[in-house]
């Protein structure tokens, strides 16, 4: 087809063989211009490939297939219809070039999107979903999909400059690291029901608490806060003078989180040079080298890794991970939710029935937050065991009284204020270890536990959120102390291994 351009977008995470015959049969003098969505995107499911490791695969491709090319980053926008005309105009912008339906065509297999570029006028030419094809080749995602899952067979599928690109800068271990992640979501997130902004403001407003908390365990030197928010804690250690000697650096899973945390280090608020931010899961693979790291930092973490993976297993693979870079005397600092002493014994749990709505159990409405915030103490505890994702029950003595573990009944009581994130909220556990369990998951990965590490107890909880509208009790009536809330671990690797 006669045509000065032909428009090919995608994601381009990986290059095809039949994408290449594909281009040299359709462009012939045509230059071809690879617009590359998603291109401020990286480690995530959908995205694993970073845009500048896309773009050297595109150049290589090119020069052998002699083919001539432009490559145009188009970053990540909200769904809109109009996804078509913001590429064509983001190729302007870039290259200065006018695409119109009367000098290019545009080639693309995806139905929804050459929709859009039909809409606009442009003749679309079928790559992978040609009816003229015997047979469907596969496509790039799938090949990928291919490499992730350990079948060597892609590289048949994949076109020899991405199968080079990706020897060369060991991209097959960080795919497959990042796709078969348990933890990461789909956009680099733990969920995807997170509102960021609200943990955003909620990471700000306590930074310099959790930072007067662990201040006098934190050993000078290269410094690592693994999952470090938006890197507020991180700002409270750059105004500490005596660390200014020190490598700050901040890990974030992510995305939107450590996008802020590159934003804020552009902005200028560090004002120590050395301070550094990885996007990276630490289940995915090693963030550091052997013995490399003075101090670690982590807050409110630990739950997550135990409640988005495998539970004992991921969490013992985190803090094996944790030891590994640590260097020998460097401390591991972990503030995080926690279980009560005895969590496994029944309790008597008695909730309001009238500070709310008590109605039957039904499906969830659009305003999940209106809904939930509208319920009683007692009928939230309901809506709680339909929506946790962890194995709950609780027997119905009457009157508002519910006979439970006690770890379940601090699991509900920590809970049923966040009706904001509800969705999200009711995919974690708090109460999955206790203090014992945790001592003993240190020293048998390798850790001395500190004499500095205590749990303690929320009094701010207790008196606002949890005496007002709930007691407790043993089996037999007997009054019950609320229990501890969260734990401070100090733990140190011992100076001779």
């Amino acid at each position: 087809m006669e045509t000065d351009y032909l428009l090919f977008p995608g994601r381009h995470h990986l290059l095809t063989r039949f994408q290449a015959e594909f281009l040299t049969r359709q462009a012939r003098d045509a230059t071809v211009v690879w617009a590359v969505t998603s291109a401020n995107h990286e480690n995530t499911k959908r995205n694993p490939v970073p845009f500048h490791r896309r773009e050297a695969a595109i150049e290589r491709l090119s020069a052998q297939e002699g083919l001539r090319s432009l490559v145009v980053p188009v970053f990540d926008t909200a769904r809109t219809d109009r996804f078509a005309a913001v590429t064509v105009k983001n190729v302007e912008v870039a290259t200065g070039l006018a695409l119109t339906p009367e000098n290019t065509v545009v080639g693309c297999s995806t139905p929804a999107v050459a929709a859009m570029y039909a809409a606009l006028g442009f003749t679309i030419v079928p790559v992978e979903d040609d009816p003229a094809l015997d047979v469907a080749p596969e496509r790039p995602w799938d090949v990928l999909m291919r490499l992730a899952a350990g079948d060597e067979s892609w590289q048949e599928l994949a076109h020899p400059a991405t199968v080079d690109v990706f020897a060369r800068y060991r991209l097959v271990e960080s795919v497959q690291a990042v796709v078969n992640d348990p933890v990461v979501g789909d956009e680099g997130g733990l969920t995807a029901t997170r509102d960021y902004r609200t943990y955003v403001e909620a990471f700000a407003a306590g930074a310099e608490r959790k930072w007067q908390l662990v201040r006098e365990h934190v050993r000078p030197g290269r410094i690592v806060d693994v999952g470090c928010g938006a890197g507020a804690v991180l700002e409270m250690a750059d105004r500490d003078p005596a660390l200014r000697e020190s490598d700050l650096i901040g890990v974030e899973v992510a995305r939107h989180l450590f996008e802020e945390c590159v934003h804020k280090k552009a902005q200028g608020a560090f004002e120590n040079p050395n301070v550094f931010f990885y996007h990276r899961n630490v289940l995915g693979g090693a963030v550091f080298a052997p013995r490399s790291i003075d101090t670690t930092m982590t807050f409110a973490l630990t739950h997550e890794i135990w409640s988005y993976g495998a539970r004992m297993e991921s969490l013992r693979r985190f803090v094996a991970a944790i030891y590994e870079h640590t260097v020998p005397g460097g401390v591991w600092i972990n503030s995080d939710v926690c279980g009560p002493d005895g969590k496994d014994r029944p309790v008597r749990l008695r909730l309001s029935t009238t500070d709310g709505a008590n109605p039957p159990l039904e499906d969830l409405p659009a305003d999940v937050a209106g809904y939930v915030g509208g319920l009683s103490t007692r009928a939230r505890l309901d809506r709680f065991a339909a929506d946790f994702r962890f194995p709950f029950s609780f027997t119905d003595v009457g009157d508002g009284e519910v006979e439970l573990t006690l770890g379940d009944a601090m699991d509900f009581l920590t809970r049923k204020d966040y009706t904001d994130n509800w969705l999200s909220e009711t995919q974690e556990q708090f109460c999955g270890l206790e203090m014992a369990d945790w001592k003993s998951l240190l020293t048998d990965v390798g850790f001395e536990v500190d004499a500095a590490s205590h749990t303690t107890r929320n009094e701010w909880i207790v008196a606002n959120r949890l005496a007002p509208v709930a007691s407790l009790t043993r089996p037999d009536g007997t009054a019950l102390d609320w229990p501890v809330t969260h734990v401070l671990l100090i733990a140190r690797r011992p100076l001779n291994t």
